[in-house]
């Protein structure tokens, strides 16, 4: 006995990683497109709807599709509004891995053709070709998927050598009513545990047709499996922002108002789908008796078909209801989860695309890590500008405000710098492709420098405090000369930024440009440097000179940082 559950125990566990490996396989195949197509949603909540729908029935996870929604929601790539209306649709297509092990699993086995399918897999994820790796993954991921699910209906214990289980499970449906909720319960706990809706539903199915339960009680079941799986989007959110913890509050508002509707009508809504079933020529699952269930293979069909047909309409009907409502929803769940107090200010300099944690590949993740970069160099741009305000400042409390804006963003770098480091480090690195390998290495290097820039952004703020001890100024020429080498910094900026945006859209970027700009600021610092040179030869003041020519350097080593980020995205 003890060796049978744990055979059981494996089998699931084998189930569960093959279906992980088959939809990360997918992701990797088609893991761009699918992030451009999820991008690319309109406000238009139907079409959200078809893009979840269509999204969770190819890569056959509405966890993996509801993670990506939250951090997508969480990279402002998304609005609560849209992400509704994909988690919607997500929950219509993770159906469809019912139907498959429905139609697949059960009657045929073809647990027979998975051993010769992972050679094939094999094969392929051999090939230099990383599509064709991933493919072979996703192969090799559905071979295990259906050689689990094979163990799991063998393993299961024979209720006539232990009818101790029967009767237990019997048991449980002596209370009318409470019964139903007490199933519901139990799926609900057991995907809590699996963090997977779909490995309950093989269970389901495989105690439903070997006569462990009536058809009522596997619908209840599966009515709380649809609670259970809302748990992967709240933990992924869990670290996310504000708008993230709502998208995920979302789809756990759909799910608990489609079980709540199905049982207050539970015995019409499970009756009417024994009727659809009964009207293709199957017997009625609901008027399957339990020792009935596995007498044939006409009445294991029905309870089949019956079951996933619940699970479709279920959601369909919930969809058809809610749909008109995502507004409302967004309202509800925006008034249940309100925005931190604090400033705007504070709330800009959080990470913005990567706080919800590595998505659910590692190609996925490194878009996210350099849409992030984007967003890092755009808030060390402004602090460029702070420091051009901190060298022209006359007054004391003046250059004060400034100075500690500049010291408050070489904090701000600092953070941001190990925040993304920390986020590559997490991100699963076995099996990636070579050209994700150097991009991680390549995002190391551009933090780097954007760290480093911030750095630069205080030592000028450190040398204007030096100017200020010793009561000196710079005049009206040196001025202008100073914002003139601070304006080519800022166009280095605008390409640099650029050229991680280009990056982060897999686009080629413009090198000669950032190379141009760097040229220009090393000529115009050789040009003041010398101009300077020669001010001092006349007996120009010597102090002056020195921090003039200090914000000089510093301003060129910027200049470097900058082409430096350019140069690493090659």
């Amino acid at each position: 006995m003890l060796l049978q559950i744990l055979t059981l125990l494996g089998a699931l566990g084998m189930f569960l990683f093959g279906m992980n490996m088959m939809s990360s396989g997918l992701q990797k195949a088609a893991g761009d497109r699918l992030r451009r197509l999820l991008s690319s949603i309109t406000s238009n909540r139907f079409r959200g709807v078809l893009t979840g729908l269509i999204i969770t029935s190819i890569i056959q996870s509405s966890s993996a599709t509801t993670v990506m929604v939250v951090g997508f929601v969480n990279a402002g790539l998304l609005t609560l509004l849209q992400a509704i209306g994909v988690i919607m649709g997500a929950n219509i297509g993770t159906t469809m891995t019912a139907w498959i092990i429905s139609l697949l699993g059960f009657k045929a086995d073809i647990s027979i053709l998975a051993v010769p399918l992972m050679a094939v897999g094999f094969i392929l994820s051999m090939m230099k070709s990383e599509k064709r790796k991933n493919i072979g993954e996703f192969v090799i991921g559905f071979s295990l998927l259906f050689i689990g699910l094979a163990f799991m209906k063998s393993s299961v214990p024979d209720l006539e050598s232990t009818p101790e289980v029967l009767s237990f499970i019997r048991g449980w449906g002596d209370y009318g009513f409470g019964s139903v909720l007490l199933f519901v319960l139990l799926g609900t706990v057991l995907t809590l545990i699996l963090q997977s809706s779909s490995a309950t539903v093989a269970l389901t199915m495989i105690m439903l047709t070997l006569g462990w339960m009536p058809f009522e009680h596997a619908a209840a079941m599966v009515l709380g499996e649809n609670i259970g799986t809302t748990i992967t989007a709240n933990l992924a959110a869990a670290v996310g922002n504000t708008s993230a913890k709502r998208a995920a509050l979302a789809h756990t508002v759909f799910n608990v108002f489609g079980v709540f509707w199905a049982l207050i009508l539970f015995r019409p809504f499970v009756g009417f789908i024994g009727n659809i079933i009964a009207s293709m020529g199957l017997p009625n699952p609901v008027k399957i008796g339990l020792e009935a269930a596995s007498a044939s293979d006409a009445n294991q069909t029905a309870l089949l078909y019956g079951l996933s047909m619940l699970h479709t309409i279920f959601n369909v009907i919930t969809t058809l209801i809610l749909i008109w409502f995502c507004p409302q929803i967004a309202k509800l769940v925006s008034r249940i989860i309100k925005m931190p107090k604090g400033s705007p200010e504070q709330e800009v300099f959080r990470l913005k695309y990567i706080e919800g944690g590595p998505v659910s590949t590692a190609e996925l993740s490194v878009k996210q890590a350099l849409k992030e970069t984007v967003h890092f160099g755009r808030i060390s741009q402004k602090g460029l500008d702070y420091a051009l305000r901190a060298v022209s400042c006359q007054s004391g409390d003046e250059f004060d405000m400034y100075r500690n804006k500049l010291v408050k963003y070489e904090e701000i770098s600092d953070r941001m710098e190990m925040e993304i480091a920390n986020y590559l480090h997490k991100i699963p690195t076995t099996e990636i492709s070579t050209t994700t390998s150097e991009e991680i290495r390549s995002i190391y290097s551009i933090i780097s420098e954007l760290e480093s820039l911030g750095d630069s952004g205080e030592r000028i703020g450190n040398i204007i405090v030096r100017r200020n001890l010793h009561n000196k100024t710079f005049d009206e020429t040196g001025l202008k000369n100073l914002t003139n080498m601070f304006s080519k910094v800022n166009n280095a900026y605008d390409i640099m930024i650029e050229n991680l945006s280009l990056a982060a859209d897999g686009k080629p970027i413009d090198l000669k440009s950032a190379q141009d700009a760097e040229v220009t600021i090393n000529q115009l610092r050789n040009d003041l440097r010398d101009e300077e040179m020669y001010k001092m030869e006349g007996k120009g003041d010597f102090l002056t000179s020195v921090y003039y020519l200090d914000l000089i350097a510093e301003l060129e080593r910027m200049g470097d940082y900058i082409i430096n980020v350019s140069q690493a995205l090659r």
